[in-house]
């Protein structure tokens, strides 16, 4: 236990020393905002307005909750898998210079090497991705805010588990790289294709039906719809306090991916947090296993 906190403030500290890696990782969530709210808030609010049955009035105020709550769902969404990619560059790093190498020669065990490595990508992840969840919390505040003090308890219980799929998930792919510039050209393709297979960018529901049935498999769609769920629920309460029938407030959820069906059966949250979870303890199982065996073939 003392070997695995002193590899994890090692870890920790050569990350936030590193100006590189630290700005690179934080400044993600504030151009995904700015880009959102400029590009995507538009569209977002005309599909809003499309959806309110004629001779019903809502406020704008309302309309602009809904859109901002579904903005920064996608963003932390995104954020919270694509950030830990950044973070975790020390791990590549390391075994560029040899470090690793140096590392396993110690006494130090490889279980214990690797989770070092987890733990910290996950506390440095975490306090950026909670800062850009502060950023975009503030932008609520101007927009439309209908969050309670429950959502956003849920909004921070969301951005941790997904910040731990994220970490786990760019540590086991991470295992299989060797130079920094393998780990950017993943960066790169990871923050440009994850927004789209997990329904950060476009509702999953505007896709074809084949389409839908293999994004249901995959974990990053139920981590993005309970991001939105949490963020959405008090806006679209609002609209059917407003007068939107309840039936047509469960086709905007339907509609923004807050209703997720495997095969057209419905997700409750629950099983979409023990999806997200079982994920990523299977991907920390594999990626610590990972890293034993290539300490006994080396030792071989």
């Amino acid at each position: 236990m003392i070997e695995l906190r002193a590899l994890i403030c090692r870890n920790t500290k050569l990350f936030f020393k590193d100006k590189g890696m630290f700005f690179t990782a934080l400044i993600t969530p504030m151009i995904l905002l700015v880009l959102y709210a400029t590009f995507l808030g538009d569209t977002y609010r005309s599909a809003f307005t499309a959806s309110i049955p004629e001779g019903v009035s809502v406020a704008e105020k309302i309309i602009n909750g809904c859109v901002g709550g579904e903005l920064i769902s996608s963003i932390l969404a995104v954020s919270c898998v694509t950030v830990p990619f950044c973070s975790n560059m020390l791990m590549v790093q390391d075994r560029v210079l040899g470090t690793c190498r140096d590392l396993s020669v110690t006494p130090v065990r490889r279980s214990s090497l690797a989770l070092s490595y987890y733990l910290a990508t996950l506390l440095s992840s975490l306090l950026i991705c909670l800062s850009a969840m502060l950023v975009c919390m503030g932008y609520l505040v101007i927009t439309g805010w209908y969050l309670s003090a429950g959502d956003v308890l849920l909004l921070t219980l969301d951005v941790l588990i997904i910040v731990m799929f994220g970490t786990a998930l760019s540590s086991l792919i991470c295992f299989f790289l060797s130079t920094q510039g393998q780990i950017s050209a993943v960066g790169t393709i990871v923050s440009a294709g994850y927004g789209f297979i997990c329904g950060a960018y476009m509702p999953i529901s505007q896709f074809s039906e084949g389409l839908q049935r293999v994004i249901s498999f995959l974990p990053g769609t139920y981590a993005t719809s309970l991001v939105r769920n949490h963020s959405m629920r008090g806006a679209l309460a609002a609209m059917e306090r407003a007068g939107i029938s309840p039936q047509s407030v469960e086709g905007i959820r339907d509609s923004v991916d807050c209703n997720l069906y495997f095969f057209k059966h419905s997700v409750g949250i629950p099983m979409m947090y023990l999806i997200v979870c079982g994920t990523v303890a299977l991907c920390i199982a594999a990626y610590v296993i990972l890293n034993i065996r290539r300490g006994r073939k080396n030792e071989v």
